[in-house]
């Protein structure tokens, strides 16, 4: 008699799904669970698109709160964290016209908080062998690339940051930015080449050095 083997564990999106739907019914657990999952990394997000870090919690509560009001649309079809990130930028672009500001890289987005995974690769690398001159190095570097963000047009600020800081799908950005994925590949193209163009002569600078 042959076993039946044991059912593979639900994915993310299908316990999310389950959440939503759960939250749908009048499970209020459901969505603080939802809420708890994914506050950190909306957060986050908004801290990469606005300055003002006293605005990001407000501009969270109220992404969480529209996406609440809207839950019984969602059907689904993309990822909740996807639909929930296009609610995220949405809100706190919402939030940055009514205040008559432009959105703009933090300081701190290529860097993160110690107890953050999302520093930049480029970072990380130059900080493997750790020297005075190569952390100093690897700071220069950083605030160069956090210059070259800061100075792109907003959509292809936004585009590398979904890619690269949030590790988002071309897909998911398409599907968050609402727009078609060859739209999406051509700004992150255009905006690694800009920031190439910017930080690439820091690095030939020193590549040259001996350590």
């Amino acid at each position: 008699m042959t076993k039946t083997p044991p059912a593979a564990p639900p994915s993310p999106g299908d316990t999310d799904l389950m959440l939503v739907e759960r939250t749908v019914a009048g499970d209020q657990k459901a969505y603080e669970l939802l809420v708890l999952k994914y506050q950190r990394r909306i957060e986050r997000l908004i801290g990469r698109m606005v300055r003002d870090t006293d605005l990001i919690e407000d501009i969270a509560q109220e992404t969480f709160i529209r996406a609440y009001r809207a839950l019984a649309q969602f059907r689904g079809e993309a990822q909740f964290y996807t639909w929930l990130y296009r609610i995220a930028v949405n809100t706190a672009k919402k939030a940055l016209v009514d205040l008559k500001r432009d959105p703009v890289v933090s300081e701190s987005s290529l860097r993160g908080n110690d107890d953050e995974e999302e520093t930049s690769g480029m970072e990380n690398e130059l900080t493997s062998a750790e020297t005075p001159e190569t952390v100093l190095a690897a700071k220069e570097i950083a605030a160069a690339v956090n210059s070259a963000m800061e100075a792109l047009p907003e959509e292809l600020r936004q585009a590398v940051t979904l890619r690269e800081i949030e590790g988002l799908s071309y897909e998911e950005i398409a599907e968050v930015m609402n727009c078609p994925i060859g739209t999406v590949r051509s700004r992150i193209f255009r905006a690694r080449e800009s920031i190439s163009a910017k930080v690439k002569p820091m690095l030939e600078n020193q590549s040259g050095k001996r350590w």
